[in-house]
């Protein structure tokens, strides 16, 4: 038992952001997280051994962690001393956090913005939370909401999907699903996959309003704003020239006044030949032909009801 008189150092996670690009979106309380965490633990120390080189800061301790490493298990990756669990199932992540129960205070970085946001970081935050850890979330610079406000696109309301998908039949369903969602749809990409993202886009939301935001908050931050179509054309035409770089993200408009009534016409055409087929064949009911339409097209009761009342 301590009787020095001095407080048993109490340990914690501390989510840190960095900044975007510029250097002087660096939070002053993200500044002083770093300066005394007895670990900083990063996607890659040598993207923010060069942000503390450069932001004057020494003698911090940096460690590896991304999203590889942090899923394995203790027994396959070497960590740094201290209290670890010897539990061979235990995964790396949830070993770094344990180590706040013996008073360390650590500190998480992303490459850059706000980790836990489609990052590593949102997995140490459950562990945790699973262990009762404390947890510091400093607020900081995002790429996703800056994108969003740079879009211009006015909708109140959001979705971040995260990064898009790769696969196409599953950047077809995510598209699919986002068609009917009355709110602003924002995507992290990869300039490599830019132009299959954008491809897909327009041929799934021809009609939508997409943005591109590339290196915000940096040098040759650019943000350029079309219709899908024209602005697949425009990218694949960059990256057969001079290519693609940066970091990126795709902003999807919602539907305007325009599409949601092609979207509303297509629905009642699509309708009104099923409401004829079934007719026709005569194996249901009215009353279910009504329900069938309506589930099914998204239509309307008083819709429905024309569409099998009025061929009777």
């Amino acid at each position: 038992m301590k009787t020095s008189g001095k407080q048993e150092k109490s340990g914690k996670l501390v989510i840190c952001p960095t900044p975007l690009g510029n250097l002087g979106d660096m939070p002053p309380r993200a500044l002083e997280a770093l300066r005394e965490a007895d670990v900083v633990y990063c996607e890659d120390t040598r993207v923010t051994g060069k942000l503390l080189a450069a932001l004057g800061i020494k003698g911090v301790r940096l460690e590896r962690m991304d999203e590889a490493t942090i899923r394995m298990p203790i027994n396959r990756i070497s960590m740094t001393d201290g209290p670890l669990p010897t539990d061979d199932y235990v995964t790396c992540g949830a070993a770094l956090v344990s180590r706040a129960l013996f008073g360390e205070t650590i500190v998480y970085c992303s490459d850059a913005g706000m980790p836990g946001v489609s990052d590593p970081g949102q997995l140490l935050v459950a562990h945790a939370r699973e262990l009762d850890v404390p947890v510091d979330v400093l607020p900081g610079p995002t790429a996703a909401t800056t994108a969003y406000v740079a879009s211009g696109f006015t909708c109140p309301r959001f979705y971040f999907g995260g990064f898009f998908p790769r696969k196409a039949g599953e950047r077809t369903k995510v598209l699919e699903s986002l068609r009917p969602l009355d709110a602003v749809a924002i995507f992290y990409e990869s300039p490599k996959r830019l132009v299959a993202c954008l491809e897909a886009i327009a041929d799934a939301l021809p009609l939508r309003t997409v943005a591109v935001c590339r290196e915000l908050s940096k040098l040759h931050e650019e943000v350029v704003i079309d219709f899908a179509p024209a602005l697949a054309e425009r990218f694949a035409a960059r990256e057969a020239g001079e290519g693609i770089k940066g970091e990126i993200v795709v902003v999807i408009d919602v539907a305007d006044e325009y599409e949601l009534s092609e979207a509303k016409n297509n629905a009642l055409d699509r309708a009104a030949q099923a409401a004829q087929k079934m007719l026709s064949s005569g194996e249901l009911s009215k009353k279910e032909m009504l329900k069938k339409l309506q589930d099914e097209f998204g239509i309307s009761r008083n819709a429905a009801y024309q569409l099998v009342h009025t061929r009777t």
